[in-house]
């Protein structure tokens, strides 16, 4: 008996259940379903992603029938080609596109100027590195052309600007006067005269046919400070004076800044920004160098309204500031990655005032190897439900008791990093506390001559001491996978059941024990287990089984994965994307082969230096895969390859 015809309104609303991933999956079983899926709902903040290409062609007029969309076009050149699909997308796309990008492309000026007078709907353009339309310094130089563009643009509201190294001062004037209304500029990486007159206290220079100048750049905010919200200043040579001069112009009233990697800037210059930009929600200041804990604590007096802050790589920021830092209410993100001084136990002492305290979502502690036990086990309690991602990268000092307060205390957790804590291994994973071992007393224990400490050599006479990391720990018995199995979650790694990436690289004692007893995720997307060398084929069939939904999977430097384990993984494994195998000594050209078979999404692979891999054989998958982007083959066979 045939199943009944519904109308496409009701698979629509069948379908909306579905995670996009596997609405992409379901709008390929039929064209009832495939159409349902152009449902305007789904079409909401949609992207295409493509390389310019004949076939482009008739995929851009097939988007003709869509809502609103964003493009981003690679490899536009000055071919026929490229102007005939740009003059594609301005004929059946027009007014209804959204954000236009164009990555890693050569444009020309004559085929971006005859698409931009058809986009009246621009919200958002990305010039990012297109070196070929300012190299000149003619782009926009006629009035007509101008005038064209200004129509267009009149409503853009996001501009991209980022790493030209040849926008001057008449080419940035020319462009941002045919942007009225703008929300947000990105000047990261361009190179920016910011000359500043010391006797006269004002900036130096205008008009530079090479450069863009501080004065100029200040004359533009003054323009259009009523509009203006976001300003990404990252990697330019910005000084603290310029900073200066930027915070106190009348009118402008910043809620985004990135200044990442300025590392000419001061703890006086960012003290005087929070002082006259105290509406900031966002503050980029990673790789500020010079910054300390001034900054810290200007930014927890002045900025109340802060809700994502990056002090990653400031290396000489300490605890100092941080207990007030948590007194936001706002605070959402915090990132402390890389700033080596800090030991956590300022961030607990803030969170435990009884005044209102930030509610953390995202927390990155990366490298930040003074972190302890005792002060992950106080911040899990107080941070609670609220948190859903979580770096601890690196934090080596960490150990199972770690895991265990995570798994306890953070259950909304979807973004989970812990590699290179070598001091987790299976029992934190399963939420088991490892038996104590038998210790003899010191006073007891019998003398045996001297020991010397791993710096004196050892020249046969006296045994060296024996070194912690030496030392194996006890392993999980029969006996103790049925006490786990007996109370199944508790404070083992499945309580975190909405885990979507997870990070396990390097830490080394962690074996198929408990691999395969608790990564049961269905919807985790990003997992790395590189560099666990005791996991073997059978973790890799167990995660592929109760882990289906996986997108990127590195395996790298697992010795004892081999062929017949990806034999039996890859076909459970269909949404596949990333897959990394480098200097896994038993995979060969089989995997290659299973790899053609099952992942015909897979856009990046990784096999440098897997000895029984040939080139031969690479060439012959990418071959088989069209969307295969990216394969790194170093050194595999024997050869020295990367194939994009």
């Amino acid at each position: 008996m045939e199943s009944p015809h519904l109308p496409a309104e009701i698979i629509s609303y069948i379908l909306s259940f579905l995670h996009v991933t596997d609405r992409k999956e379901a709008s390929l079983v039929c064209k009832s379903w495939y159409d349902a899926c152009q449902d305007p709902q789904f079409q909401k903040n949609v992207t295409f992603k493509f390389p310019v290409s004949t076939s482009s062609l008739d995929f851009i007029r097939s988007l003709a029938r869509s809502p609103r969309c964003g493009l981003v076009i690679s490899h536009v050149d000055g071919s026929s080609l490229s102007r005939q699909v740009l003059m594609e997308v301005g004929l059946h796309l027009g007014p209804r596109l959204d954000s236009l990008a164009l990555p890693g492309s050569s444009v020309t000026e004559t085929s971006l100027l005859g698409l931009l007078p058809h986009l009246t709907g621009l919200r958002k353009l990305d010039l990012q590195g297109l070196d070929s339309l300012f190299m000149s310094g003619a782009f926009l130089s006629r009035e007509e052309h101008r005038r064209q563009v200004q129509n267009a643009l009149r409503n853009l509201e996001e501009l991209d600007l980022s790493d030209l190294r040849y926008l001057s001062d008449l080419s940035f004037n020319r462009l941002t006067s045919c942007t009225p209304r703008l929300r947000s500029l990105s000047l990261a990486g361009c190179h920016i005269s910011f000359e500043f007159d010391p006797y006269r206290g004002c900036p130096v220079g205008f008009g530079s046919s090479a450069l863009v100048s501080l004065r100029n750049l200040l004359s533009f905010l003054q323009k259009q400070a009523s509009t203006l919200h976001s300003l990404d200043l990252s990697r330019t040579s910005i000084t603290p004076e310029s900073l200066r001069s930027i915070a106190t112009l009348p009118g402008l009233r910043l809620e985004e800044l990135s200044l990442h990697g300025c590392k000419e800037l001061t703890d006086y210059s960012i003290e005087i920004l929070c002082k006259q930009q105290s509406g900031l929600r966002t503050l980029d200041l990673r790789a500020c160098t010079e910054l300390t804990s001034r900054t810290v604590l200007a930014v927890a007096t002045e900025l109340k309204e802060l809700r994502s802050l990056s002090l990653s790589q400031d290396w000489k920021i300490t605890d100092k500031g941080l207990a007030e830092l948590m007194t936001l209410p706002s605070l959402r993100s915090l990132d402390l990655s890389e700033c080596l001084h800090v030991s956590g136990a300022d961030l607990v002492k803030g969170l435990s005032s009884p005044q209102p305290r930030a509610q953390l979502e995202t927390l990155s502690l990366r490298n930040c190897t003074y972190i302890k036990d005792t002060v992950m086990l106080s911040l899990t309690q107080l941070l609670g439900c609220n948190l859903r991602e979580l770096d601890l990268t690196s934090c080596v000092c960490l150990t199972d008791l770690s895991v265990r307060a995570i798994t306890t205390y953070l259950p909304a957790l979807v973004v989970l990093r812990l590699g290179w804590c070598k001091e987790i291994s299976d029992w934190g994973l399963l939420g088991m506390v490892e038996p104590t071992k038998d210790c003899e007393p010191t006073d007891k224990k019998e003398y045996k001559g001297p020991s010397f400490t791993r710096t004196f050599g050892n020249m046969g006479f006296f045994q060296p001491p024996s070194l912690p990391f030496q030392e194996k720990p006890r392993l999980v018995t029969e006996e103790d996978l049925g006490a786990f199995r007996e109370h199944q979650e508790g404070a083992s790694l499945l309580a975190l059941r909405g885990l979507q990436e997870l990070d396990l690289s390097a830490c080394f004692k962690l074996t198929d024990t408990s691999i395969t007893q608790v990564l049961r995720f269905p919807d985790l997307q990003r997992l790395s287990l590189s560099m666990l060398p005791e996991i073997s084929d059978d973790s890799l069939v167990s995660v592929a089984y109760h882990c289906r939904s996986l997108t990127s999977l590195a395996l790298s430097h697992c010795p004892q994965i081999s062929d017949q384990g990806m034999a039996r993984a890859l076909p459970l494994l269909h949404k596949l994307q990333h897959l990394f195998l480098a200097c896994c000594d038993a995979v060969t050209n089989e995997t290659l082969a299973i790899i053609a078979l099952h992942c015909d999404r897979l856009r990046t692979l990784d096999v440098s230096m897997c000895k029984d891999i040939t080139v031969h054989q690479v060439d012959l998958l990418q071959s088989q895969l069209p969307f295969l982007k990216k394969v790194q083959c170093r050194f595999a066979n024997g050869a020295d390859f990367t194939m994009v």
